[in-house]
């Protein structure tokens, strides 16, 4: 999984630079994560399922073998996080 903070302060990381592998073009900045970057490797696996299932929680938490709400419940802790991130 990508890190997303600092190991050491715990600030937010930023990324500074991307690098073709192919050529080896390095592209430098200092550029923000992606929102869905920063959520947990859980969270992102949600949310792939999420777009898998054409966004059913109905056939989510048949798959997931949980109930509707407890799965919308799942969804809203991931939109609370992704507005938090977002401010």
């Amino acid at each position: 999984m990508l890190p997303t903070s600092c190991p050491s302060c715990h600030a937010q990381l930023k990324v500074k630079s991307l690098t073709c592998e192919s050529c080896s073009t390095e592209v430098t900045g200092s550029y923000d994560l992606p929102v869905l970057a920063l959520l947990s490797d859980s969270d992102q696996q949600f949310i792939l399922r999420f777009v898998k299932n054409s966004g059913s929680l109905k056939e989510m938490a048949s798959e997931l073998k949980l109930s509707y709400p407890t799965v919308r419940n799942m969804l809203n802790e991931i939109i609370s996080k992704i507005e938090a991130y977002e401010k």
